[in-house]
């Protein structure tokens, strides 16, 4: 069975971290282009970053660039979400996918890259709220 499942999320202070796993069954992520989403309740859904199926150069939306960076672990087949000085606004469900692209400039050309709809798998989330 292929799937995505998050894990890691949690109640955390503001200024505080959070560490998401992205684990995966099934299917081999070093062959995917891998984006993590969120959403908020009453807000739209948001790509929060993405990276190409060679792991290099993530791109990443400008209300966390400096405070999250992805990263992969080809030999555990996850995708981390590492996430510092979490401010309230960052409260939301989030979400990671997996799509098949060879293209390395998927997640920085394509207009595709930043709806959830557009990858083939995606986890049922791991909720994350920072509050004091």
């Amino acid at each position: 069975q292929l799937q995505l499942v998050e894990s890691g999320g949690g109640l955390v202070q503001p200024g505080g971290s959070l560490r998401l796993s992205c684990a995966a069954s099934g299917f081999t992520l070093g062959d995917y282009a891998i984006g993590w989403f969120r959403q908020a309740p009453g807000k739209e859904r948001e790509r929060v970053s993405c990276m190409s199926v060679s792991g290099g150069h993530p791109n990443y939306a400008d209300s966390v660039t400096g405070r999250f960076t992805v990263s992969r672990d080809t030999a555990k087949n996850t995708v981390y979400l590492q996430m510092n000085s979490l401010k309230p606004e960052d409260t939301a469900v989030y979400y990671c996918a997996a799509k098949s692209v060879r293209d390395e400039a998927f997640c920085y050309s394509y207009p595709s890259s930043n709806y959830l709809t557009t990858y083939a798998y995606r986890g049922p989330g791991t909720q994350v709220t920072v509050s004091s």
